[in-house]
């Protein structure tokens, strides 16, 4: 399992029930975070609590809506709409700018002592669909956000972070927000698998992914990806060929049914590898601990080879990267 922290310190409870059950990962959110020297000793807190300095600490750090470093601790950045409007027009300039803003990413995130990025977003968005993706999405045609997608992706690795894509395998028609409710799409599996599935298969040498928590009804009328061992072994393992790291989207969000606990063991047995819980509630994290069993077999050798895709970072020039980013997306404030 990966799971939230409540607060800027772990408090007595925590460190004895991290201790205790050893989660693989961690995941910090803004609550989480005051300034620099703060987030450091949070991140060395925990991996101390599980006696592993590499556990993963992952963030989510798109830019635009969801942006989880803020000034001063990092630039607000453009959205991915922003990146796929320049590919649009320039598409040299385009990649140029996702590659730059993942490698950005990169040095804020390591200066800090984390370790993984919620990030890219390989999502399709359709007409009329609810606007939780919207402009987090780069483009709404599949190769364009394959090509940024990959860009963003190879900026964060050459700075020695992990890409986690999401949301597999596709959020973009879904019609309701699915921290709020169940989404349920209809379009045919050939569809979905030309479209949707699309920049997924184009990146699924990655070595992390998270799921969507959406009904596909041609594939799985009753169950969310996230719990349908349809979906994952038919679609995520199978038509998109995705053998790396899954982890499911939040536990918490509203569009899984069930107490904490049956979604764990929901989870695991459909297939996912690790079960993400974010909020940091004691209560929730307890439950969904109860059914989570020592990491082993395949999903152990997953874990594995994801960390091992972790490489030294390159010699780029932060400044330079940043005067480039902005001049290229107009945004001075990356390079102040």
């Amino acid at each position: 399992m990966i799971l939230g922290v409540n607060g800027l310190r772990l408090s007595a409870d925590e460190k004895a029930f991290f201790g205790d059950e050893r989660p693989w990962g961690f995941i910090l959110f803004a609550r989480n975070l005051s300034e620099s020297e703060q987030v450091r000793d949070l991140a060395a807190a925990v991996r101390e609590c599980v006696g592993r300095p590499e556990a993963p600490i992952f963030i989510d750090q798109e830019g635009g809506r969801v942006q989880r470093l803020r000034p001063p601790l990092a630039p607000n950045y453009p959205d991915a709409a922003a990146i796929g409007a320049l590919y649009t027009r320039e598409p040299e300039a385009g990649l140029r700018a996702s590659w730059l803003m993942g490698r950005l990413h990169a040095f804020e995130l390591t200066r800090h002592d984390l370790s993984a990025n919620c990030f890219p977003v390989l999502d399709v968005p359709s007409e009329g669909a609810h606007d939780v993706i919207g402009d987090r999405a780069f483009a709404h045609e599949p190769d364009a956000v394959a090509a940024l997608g990959r860009a963003a992706a190879d900026g964060l690795m050459a700075g020695g972070i992990l890409p986690v894509m999401k949301h597999i395998p596709g959020h973009g028609r879904a019609g309701v927000d699915s921290h709020k409710a169940l989404p349920r799409v209809d379009a045919p599996l050939k569809e979905l698998h030309d479209w949707d599935f699309a920049p997924f298969r184009a990146l699924s040498d990655l070595p992390m992914a998270m799921t969507a928590h959406v009904v596909y009804a041609d594939i799985d009328s009753e169950n969310p990806s996230t719990t349908s061992r349809r979906v994952i072994r038919d679609v995520i393992r199978g038509q998109i060929g995705f053998d790396g790291l899954l982890m499911s989207d939040d536990v918490s969000m509203h569009a899984l049914s069930g107490d904490f606990s049956a979604r764990a063991s929901a989870i695991l047995a459909a297939g996912c590898d690790l079960v993400l819980h974010c909020t940091g509630v004691m209560a929730e994290m307890q439950a969904i601990a109860e059914r989570a069993p020592e990491l082993c077999g395949k999903s152990f050798e997953r874990a594995a080879s994801a960390l091992a895709a972790r490489r030294q970072a390159d010699g780029a020039d932060e400044d330079q990267a940043r005067a480039e980013f902005a001049r290229l997306l107009d945004c001075p404030e990356v390079a102040a």
